[in-house]
């Protein structure tokens, strides 16, 4: 249990009153404060300068904006804030504050205020951003999870977003993890967004840390995201992209990354995933391909260190089948993650879901804001963790029909054999191979009609060993 920090001392309420007035300006930013920052000091010292003092720094109109009183609005906010300081491990960090991370002060244009929940020290701490696709595959959740909880263990803090998908996943794995991490989020501290994760957002409070710039209150607006999208990147080491269609919001993350001098790292997929060319794009752009956790560790220059309580070192147990050790990923009690995936047929018939994460709102890139909360019967959906699977396409019995469907449209009225449902379902494994495919392809490749194909397909995904992907495409999720 983490220790609380106590209610703010009439001084330092006084002083956040005068950074409160101080980031509330009208047309004042950011980079403004940092400005004033570095020439007058704290808030207090910047609103004592005097109006003359400022306005050689920001000029008249910023500088009477400085000067103005607040706004009843603003003093209601105030009000707020200080009762919200008033919680438990509740607390505001202001620039010039020692707990405030050196790494984003050193920002273009660095938050003048972060609200922050939790264990504020992580902040400080050595950091990898972690992010990618909402309606992330399974195995690309999977992957999130994995990697999160090796580099947790690795004593790296884990960064992201606490959008559904790969950020949850990232998230979940470092909480099982002997590290932390860190939620950087786009709305208000004091609301939940999305609803979807609340349960996740209650254990990251508790055990890690979640930061925010936007006043409380403030909901969850388009422009958000990729601006809360420095903050991820800049609180990090590097940045590890798991999943992202062109236009992702995760690419801005990387982006930023790149401008901060911060290391970008990918991890590939199938290419034919729409989920992986954002990744295949930046690692043609010079991002380092990443297949394990010890790829990040050997950039960072970081050794692998052992969990504090002498569990295992940075590494994910392979499965019995060889398995990379990266792909599949479960807690030490055999449950899978405890994550949220968007994109299912469900999720798509829900109100204001979004079909990819390259649907954006407005020109800018940012994911879409609006992802669909997950409901508790979406966490018992197969296909969720690719763990627990009960068979795998690298050990599927060979089948008679698929040794005739090797070529592309082989197959289409092979012989059939009377192998019963469970050879007839290796077979279809084997065609499925390790990328997507359209049903067609699969029924010529196969020579099932469509009605016995598609009983075996939904069979193999209540399994969880077949995914169903957006456009009716389907991928194997083990082996």
């Amino acid at each position: 249990m983490p220790a609380t920090d106590p209610a703010p001392s009439p001084a330092a309420q006084a002083a956040l009153c005068d950074w409160i007035r101080l980031e509330r300006a009208r047309g004042v930013g950011p980079e403004d404060v940092r400005v004033l920052a570095a020439v007058f000091g704290a808030a207090p010292a910047i609103l004592g300068a005097g109006i003359d003092a400022l306005t050689k720094v920001l000029g008249r109109a910023k500088a009477r904006a400085v000067c103005a009183p607040l706004a009843p609005d603003d003093e209601r906010l105030l009000e707020r804030v200080l009762a919200w300081c008033a919680q438990p491990n509740h607390r505001v960090l202001a620039l010039t504050d020692s707990a405030y991370p050196a790494a984003l002060r050193h920002l273009y244009d660095p938050p003048t205020l972060l609200y922050v929940i939790g264990q504020a020290a992580l902040l400080a701490r050595p950091a990898l951003a972690v992010v990618g696709s909402r309606n992330a595959s399974a195995q690309g959740a999977a992957n999130a999870a994995s990697f999160g909880q090796a580099l947790s263990d690795a004593g790296l803090t884990i960064v992201s977003g606490l959008a559904l998908g790969v950020d949850a996943a990232a998230h979940a794995g470092a909480l099982r993890g002997a590290g932390s991490t860190v939620a950087v989020i786009g709305t208000g501290a004091d609301l939940v967004y999305p609803y979807g994760n609340r349960a996740l957002h209650a254990q990251i409070a508790e055990q890690g840390c979640i930061v925010s710039e936007y006043a409380l209150g403030m909901p969850a607006l388009p422009g958000h995201f990729p601006r809360r999208n420095r903050i991820i990147s800049g609180l990090a080491l590097g940045v590890l992209v798991v999943e992202a269609a062109p236009g992702s919001g995760s690419l801005i993350t990387a982006r930023c990354a790149l401008e901060q001098g911060r290391e970008v790292f990918a991890i590939p997929g199938s290419i034919h995933s729409p989920l992986a060319k954002g990744c295949h794009a930046l690692i043609k752009q010079g991002a380092k391909l990443v297949e394990t956790s010890a790829d990040v560790l050997e950039e960072l220059q970081l050794g692998r260190r052992t969990a504090p309580d002498g569990d295992a070192p940075d590494a994910v147990v392979a499965s019995s089948d060889g398995a990379p050790p990266n792909i599949v990923v479960a807690s030490s009690d055999g449950a899978p993650p405890n994550i949220a995936v968007a994109g299912t047929d469900a999720d798509a018939a829900e109100p204001g879901a979004a079909a990819s994460d390259s649907v954006v709102a407005g020109s800018d890139g940012a994911e879409p804001h609006s992802a669909v909360a997950a409901t508790d019967a979406d966490a018992a959906k197969p296909g969720v963790a690719a763990s627990g699977a009960a068979s795998t396409c690298a050990k599927a019995a060979p089948h008679p029909v698929a040794k005739t469907a090797g070529a592309a449209g082989a197959g289409m009225g092979a012989p059939r054999t009377a192998a019963g449902p469970a050879g007839a379902r290796a077979a279809l494994l084997l065609a499925l191979g390790h990328d997507p495919h359209s049903v067609d392809t699969l029924a010529a490749r196969t020579g099932m009609g469509a009605g016995e194909l598609m009983t075996h397909l939904l069979a193999l995904e209540l399994a969880g060993s077949v995914e169903r992907l957006p456009g009716g495409r389907y991928q194997c999720l083990t082996g």
